[in-house]
């Protein structure tokens, strides 16, 4: 049925605008050079077919397909029989890293270049891309926030630039848009391996984006195999349509709720079934992107006509053309009879729009039941701000939707009543915006277009209301945690459909509900918004508005180039190698040295607790500088106070307690190692690296939870933190700050003896020792980085 049709069925008038854009065919494209960007599909097509030997020739879900086609050799990963699935340790080639600029769940761009020169090799082993998002500060509109940021980070954009020229790597400019929906506007491919920041946005596109921490970017960009132990798979069997305002935010939206921000640890959502086909491609990417926020390995979609549409659209046909015919051969898509480890079924037809939210992206409530939700809690109804876009939701198809929400409002004669931002993906989505007047839709309601960045989305946002009191906000974003947005832990971020929230925008009100509630307009009648219809793609095919943003595609190495680090810069800092735990100077031999508890970490600790961004992305460069905020809005259980810690060992000069950084900073001084005892889930969110790095540069080395969160587990790994997990989450409890933890078992384990288990031996400052047995998820190679010392160190000890 058309989209003229169902409105006129339901008794709907549309602009004819609107019903032109969504009905009118796709202009023609010239296509871009797809040489670097098309997978190799004959490769991995053979040695698919050595990887069936070797399993036998049992159905393969996509996920398994897609990954084991990426080994680097079938036969050392799957010889012998045994369960892979949650327990081998898969040594995989990616086919792509892309980088962004400051944030350390990503990888610290400017480190990971100072990381890539310490390794010795004069260009990447793939091709791979820097791109500049995260240090444009959303103030007063994308013109002068993107001109000050330039001016401002200038010293960090001229090293990343300078480094990119040198090594042969892509450089996206300032103003060129987020990394994840470029990567899925030109790097994207089905059936590809690729590595990203945590947020896995190019999933949509029916490909394995996983996210990694900065060393492991540095596995691929060295051609070192990338270890990943085998995820779970979970199917996910989607039937029904979406109806009216649901979305596909609202489907992972539900699925948050339902799966909680642990339940996809150590697994990958592979979705299947008729609903998949109904859905955008970018739809698809949303879904992809938060799939994170339930610590999910990663998305996957099979390969649909509307993944082609968009390929196509975005100058890609050769890579269509190509997948179409892998297609045809069985790659991008699961076996029949193939099996998962888990189904869900979701009845789109049944799914209604959802609200997540606050603190976390897992308190999910249907949008019928938000009013009440807010009333049990005594929360004000009332919204202090709307944000729409960020790299989850902020496709075409988004932003012409949202549009027509705003046609409707001004034809009523309403403007938005709270701070309306709005944040593009990219330039091109920024281009097309403005050239089919999108832009100037929202605008004309009162919304504030900011640069084409991160922004609000990671706390680049200088917010000058509502500090320090308690507030809501509605956002289409994918992360919630407190603190995070605008620095207020006060500032409550619900997370809903970028509909949604603009539709709140008109209202005000934190119960309002589009579906069912009216506003009363200034003439007393009431006003009632219409289910919005947006276009997935432009009838005008994309425009790339300002190249100057875009790198030349695989640029050759200039070796000649100087790479530019101010002196005595305090934005810049060479990364000196971390030494290793044993030598010399430790007198336990192969066993870690003793360590002091420096706390104990109480609750919900994500890497914005460990390394908060906002205005401390600017130090992302500087390991010493950013490491003044390890922790400082972790809580402690002993007291429940954040940002303290206690010196049990302080002389007269010192204090009792300080600031988590003071007491780790005095540990660090008297050459104390120290651990960390946490709780649940530790480090979820952010793969930010630097989360990883502050407490290794001030001496931790062990860190024992009750559980880990998959990015920054590995990203401890590779910084020469042993992560050890309670084997009775009970005795969490039973470690204080100053007590001393041993271990007994590393030895052995470095010895060679892959079956040994650990025990931690645990001095009480009272006298009292204890033992607890703790469980450990090193892989072979993942004990050589302890070794080392870092991950990096083992790699370059293997090319020197």
């Amino acid at each position: 049925m058309s989209i003229l049709a169902l409105r006129v069925r339901k008794g709907v008038t549309v602009s004819a605008h609107v019903l032109r854009r969504c009905l009118a065919a796709h202009a023609p494209v010239t296509d871009k050079d797809c040489t670097s960007i098309t997978p190799p599909y004959d490769k991995l097509l053979n040695k698919l077919e050595r990887v069936r030997e070797l399993l036998d020739h049992r159905p393969l879900t996509l996920s398994e397909k897609i990954l084991y086609s990426h080994l680097a050799d079938p036969e050392k990963n799957l010889s012998g029989g045994g369960k892979i699935r949650g327990e081998t340790y898969l040594q995989l080639n990616p086919q792509r890293v892309a980088m962004q600029d400051a944030s350390a769940q990503w990888v610290v761009p400017f480190l990971r270049p100072l990381q890539f020169m310490s390794a010795g090799l004069a260009r990447c082993a793939v091709p791979t891309s820097i791109h500049c998002d995260h240090l444009i500060q959303a103030v007063d509109g994308a013109a002068s926030d993107l001109e000050r940021s330039i001016v401002s980070n200038k010293e960090v954009f001229d090293f990343l630039e300078s480094a990119a020229r040198k090594y042969g790597i892509e450089f996206w400019k300032p103003g060129s848009g987020i990394i994840h929906q470029i990567v899925l506007e030109n790097y994207a491919a089905p059936g590809v391996l690729i590595t990203d920041s945590h947020t896995p946005n190019a999933g949509g596109l029916g490909l394995l984006a996983i996210g990694v921490g900065g060393a492991d970017a540095v596995d691929a960009m060295t051609g070192t195999p990338w270890e990943l132990k085998a995820p779970q798979v979970v199917g996910i069997h989607l039937t029904g349509t979406l109806n009216d305002w649901a979305t596909p935010k609202d489907l992972i939206l539900y699925l948050a709720g339902k799966l909680t921000v642990r339940g996809g640890t150590g697994r990958i959502l592979e979705y299947f079934g008729p609903g998949v086909h109904a859905q955008s491609c970018t739809g698809l990417a949303t879904v992809a992107n938060m799939g994170a926020e339930v610590g999910a390995t990663t998305s996957v979609f099979p390969y649909t006509t509307n993944m082609r549409a968009y390929l196509q659209a975005t100058r890609r046909t050769p890579v269509a053309h190509d997948a179409g015919k892998a297609a045809a051969r069985g790659y991008l898509s699961a076996d029949e009879g193939a099996e998962y480890d888990e189904v869900i079924e979701v009845n789109l037809s049944e799914l209604e729009p959802m609200i997540n939210g606050p603190f976390t992206p897992d308190l999910a409530t249907p949008l019928s039941k938000f009013g009440a939700f807010v009333q049990e809690n005594g929360w004000k109804d009332e919204v202090s701000a709307c944000l729409i876009g960020s790299c989850t939701n902020s496709s075409y198809e988004d932003m012409t939707k949202v549009a027509e929400i705003a046609h409707q409002a001004k034809t009523a004669g309403l403007k938005a009543r709270v701070p309306f931002l709005c944040t593009p993906g990219s330039e091109q989505i920024r281009a097309t915006m403005e050239r089919d007047s999108v832009t100037s839709g929202l605008q004309d309601v009162g919304a504030v277009v900011l640069a084409n960045a991160c922004g609000p989305c990671i706390g680049q946002w200088k917010r000058e209301d509502s500090k320090d009191e308690e507030n809501a906000i509605l956002t289409s974003f994918n992360r919630n945690f407190k603190s995070r947005n605008d620095g207020n832990r006060h500032t409550m971020n619900f997370l809903a459909s970028p509909t949604v929230v603009t539709a709140m925008a008109f209202s005000g009100k934190l119960s309002f509900n589009p579906m069912t509630d009216s506003i009363i307009l200034p003439n007393g009648k009431p006003f009632q918004f219409l289910p919005p219809i947006g276009q997935d793609l432009p009838s005008s095919g994309f425009t790339l508005g300002n190249t100057d943003y875009y790198p030349r595609p695989m640029p050759e190495p200039r070796p000649e180039t100087e790479v530019i680090i101010k002196k005595d810069s305090q934005r810049l800092e060479i990364l000196e190698p971390f030494l290793s735990h044993f030598g010399p100077h430790n007198p336990r031999s192969f066993e870690l040295p003793p360590s002091k508890v420096l706390m104990r970490v109480r609750g919900k600790c994500t890497t914005d607790h460990i390394s908060a961004a906002g205005p401390w992305l600017k130090y992302k460069g500087h390991l010493t500088n950013i490491s003044e905020n390890t922790l400082i809005t972790a809580v402690n259980d002993e007291g429940g106070d954040v940002n303290v810690a206690f010196d049990h060992d302080h002389n007269a000069t010192e204090t009792a307690s300080d600031t988590i950084p003071t007491i780790a900073k005095r540990l660090k001084s008297r050459k104390q190692p120290w651990a960390l005892v946490v709780d649940e889930n530790y480090g979820e969110g952010s793969a930010r690296e630097h989360a990883a790095l502050q407490p290794r540069f001030y001496g931790c080395n062990i860190i024992i939870a009750r559980s880990f969160a998959r990015i920054h587990e590995t990203n401890l790994k590779k910084q020469g933190v042993l992560p050890l997990w309670f084997a009775d989450k009970a005795d969490y409890s039973r470690i204080d700050s100053g007590d001393t933890v041993e271990t007994i078992g590393v030895a052995d384990l470095l010895s060679g003896n892959k079956t040994a288990g650990i025990d931690l031996r645990i001095s009480k400052r009272s006298g009292e020792t204890f033992q607890i047995p703790v469980k450990h998820t090193m892989s072979t190679d993942q004990l050589n980085w302890l070794r080392a010392g870092s991950a990096l160190n083992f790699i370059r000890s293997r090319m020197l």
